[in-house]
């Protein structure tokens, strides 16, 4: 059982909070996200399948499904929408704010404008036509002249979810740093072991000294893990410890649970700023730019796509196979190739393929052998599973919900090698696969900037009072996402874009796809372009 504490009381309180300033815009509250933002969809991004549930309790009993986020939404003119993310007075009405200590720090002195505006807010929507509608908005990340914490109150935690990516402990060290160097923070908590971690009592106290060298690591010094989320349990600790700013550092899923810690936060009326960092090296969290790591993983692909050309070049008929990560967005795959320019096929889940007959996998290698004597061939973790789908059914689900995929680099080895044994021809196929070596290097230098300037958004996030809300760079801007807006679809490649149509070009592969397949394709662009240029379904907004 979780104490009581004096903000429980001030929750119960029947007094009404103060009415809103009027010269303040009204948000506009709209109960389902998904039924009322589809005109903001990116064109990149595809519905998940299922929706977060949260975990299971110990015992095995489901827990109660979380409420759906409501949306807080301003208007304005020309069809701008702001999509803003919640707030501690929103719920907490009555807060005292001070000044911002950045405006005493000597490294910012040099700085012509200190904060960031309060009316500053970043466009998803960057093309536009003359007449055309504004569109959706984020508010801008940076420092803000007034915070609701001051620095001996803060007790901060970090925590680490899901796999492993390059930029970790980057992300990280420049929490700790910025929180201690910028806002003169130290009491800050690094929870051990992923959401268990929170409930299990691993802990372990971060501080610059601490924190120094880890950027030079690959992997995460908290640890990390899959699954393990008890909303309960994890606030409990949270109200326990005394703990008033939550660090999460996660994929969609992880993310997915931030929210939900949220949500239970305010409900208890407690004093504590929820944030994320969202992570994953695949790529396929929608609005943001790219996630950390991204670039880190594309460099370090080309390690082994180098490897896989120099033993084909060397081998009569030579075939160099590589399996890159890419378990539903081919995003790794697609860059690397392209960066590469040896590749001479590129096999992505987002794109089907086949084997046999004219115009398949097959026919193609074939060509290619008589034609250079070699290739390469580099495939995306996530592809041709309904070609195997037979077998998909006995793998099962990760402790994260995930489905277990198929090798699918060894399941092509292996028809390939069929295929010309039954043809009587020789081949020579090296099958690589770097899943884990990529996982597993530090970020390189361009990740270590991008993941600075993640940590210290965050930070200036929650030091302001934000809540709710996971950071992202929007259009080169870093800015505030609500949790639901990451969460509920998923960023794909397109494979009726121009960059594809460059990969094509490149590795002169054939598109694999029938008419009927580039017919569907180019519909569903047309109707997300229209959704994304129409007027909001919602007159107020």
């Amino acid at each position: 059982m979780a104490p009581s504490s004096p903000i429980d009381a001030a929750a119960a309180d029947p007094d009404p909070p103060p009415s809103r300033p009027t010269d303040a815009p009204a948000p506009i509250t709209v109960p389902s996200p998904r039924d009322h933002l589809h005109h903001l969809l990116d064109r990149r991004d595809t519905p998940r399948g299922t929706a977060w549930e949260p975990e299971r309790a110990m015992d095995g009993t489901a827990a109660a499904p979380a409420a759906k986020p409501e949306a807080k939404l301003v208007a304005g003119d020309a069809g701008y929408v702001l999509e803003d993310v919640p707030h501690v007075s929103d719920y907490l009405p009555d807060l005292p704010t001070y000044p911002n200590p950045l405006q005493d720090n000597p490294a910012y002195s040099v700085v012509k404008q200190y904060f960031v505006d309060p009316d500053d807010t970043v466009c998803q929507k960057i093309v536009v036509h003359k007449g055309g509608s504004r569109g959706n908005h984020f508010r801008r990340a940076g420092p803000r002249q007034r915070v609701y914490f001051e620095s001996d109150e803060v007790h901060a935690c970090i925590v680490t979810c899901g796999g492993l990516c390059p930029g970790l402990n980057t992300v990280i060290r420049e929490i700790v740093c910025g929180l201690s160097d910028m806002y003169g923070v130290t009491k800050i908590l690094g929870i051990q072991g992923g959401y268990r971690g929170f409930y299990a009592r691993n802990t372990i106290n971060l501080t610059p000294k601490s924190v120094n060298d880890i950027h030079k690591r690959g992997g995460t010094i908290l640890g990390s893990s899959r699954g393990g989320h008890d909303t309960m349990k994890i606030v409990d600790s949270i109200q326990y410890r005394g703990i008033n700013q939550v660090y999460v550092i996660g994929g969609d899923g992880s993310q997915r649970g931030a929210g939900v810690i949220f949500e239970e936060v305010r409900k208890r009326g407690l004093k504590v700023a929820v944030a994320g960092i969202p992570k994953t090296i695949d790529n396929d969290i929608p609005v943001i730019d790219k996630s950390f790591g991204f670039d880190s993983a594309v460099e370090e692909a080309q390690r082994a796509i180098n490897a896989a050309h120099v033993e084909a070049g060397s081998a009569e008929n030579g075939i160099g196979l590589v399996k890159l990560m890419g378990r539903y967005s081919g995003f790794i795959a697609h860059y690397a190739t392209l960066a590469s320019r040896d590749v001479d096929c590129c096999l992505i889940p987002e794109s089907p393929f086949y084997l046999e007959g004219e115009g398949g996998l097959f026919r193609y290698i074939e060509k290619r052998l008589k034609d250079n004597g070699h290739m390469v061939i580099v495939v995306a973790e996530g592809a041709g599973q309904k070609l195997i789908a037979e077998n998909m059914k006995a793998m099962g689900q990760d402790a994260s919900g995930n489905a277990l995929l198929l090798d699918v680099g060894l399941w092509l080895s292996q028809k390939i090698n069929e295929h010309f044994k039954k043809n009587k021809t020789t081949i020579n196929l090296k099958y690589i696969d770097p899943t884990y070596m990529i996982r597993a290097i530090p970020s390189n230098a361009s990740d270590n900037v991008y993941c600075t300037l993640l940590a210290h958004s965050v930070v200036h996030g929650a030091m302001a009072g934000y809540t709710g809300f996971t950071v992202g760079q929007v259009n080169g801007r870093h800015c505030y996402i609500p949790f639901y807006r990451i969460t509920e679809k998923q960023n794909k490649v397109s494979i009726t874009d121009r960059m594809w149509a460059r990969l094509l070009s490149s590795t002169n592969q054939p598109s694999f796809l029938s008419k009927q397949d580039v017919e569907d394709a180019k519909v569903e662009d047309e109707r997300t372009a229209k959704l994304l240029d129409g007027s909001p379904s919602n007159p107020k907004a």
